[in-house]
């Protein structure tokens, strides 16, 4: 079976890790802030580095930061900061896990203003790359363009996830919501 170009290219144990992730979350719409949160946290932290070494640190990721909890990270103190950083199971970089803190206060906030964060997104759709990446860096912590562009092209926000004759990408089209397509 055909799939995208960088999937069709990899192969053995590092074909199957990526493949899990495009076959099933890859672009597709998430519906639960607390995933969202934690793709956005994902992606912040996959700066710098391969998305590959982010895959193999999921589960720890999901460990250390209460499977993404927006409330539960919002209230972190200075010794959970602590704890995250002497973490070897994720990536050790005190601006990433102040983002990621700090975000979930943010999220907390957009919450109360729009009843979600996917919400929030949903009214803000659909904009260019460039007004999401302009929103973006004026909304949240550590979000620069690679950033932003692939956390919403791995939401299904911004189109690219998958090359047009993907059998993924042809499944994402019949999930998303019309007015998503733009």
């Amino acid at each position: 079976m055909s799939y995208c170009t960088a999937i069709n290219n990899m192969s053995g144990d590092r074909r199957e890790l990526h493949k899990a992730y495009h076959d099933k979350l890859y672009g597709f719409p998430i519906d639960n802030d607390n995933e969202l949160f934690c793709r956005l946290i994902l992606e912040i932290n996959q700066a710098g580095l391969s998305w590959e070494t982010i895959l193999k640190k999921e589960s720890s990721f999901r460990k250390a930061f209460d499977n993404f909890d927006i409330k539960k990270v919002a209230s972190y103190t200075e010794k959970d900061r602590e704890r995250l950083l002497a973490d070897a199971g994720i990536i050790r970089n005190k601006l990433k896990v102040n983002a990621a803190i700090e975000n979930a206060k943010t999220i907390l906030d957009i919450q109360k203003k729009h009843g979600s964060f996917k919400n929030w997104l949903d009214e803000h759709h659909p904009k260019t790359k460039d007004e999401w990446i302009k929103l973006f860096k004026k909304t949240f912590k550590f979000t620069g363009g690679e950033i932003v562009n692939e956390f919403l092209m791995s939401t299904g926000y911004l189109p690219g996830a998958h090359d047009l004759n993907c059998p993924t990408h042809q499944q994402i089209l019949t999930q998303k919501p019309k007015w998503l397509e733009h």
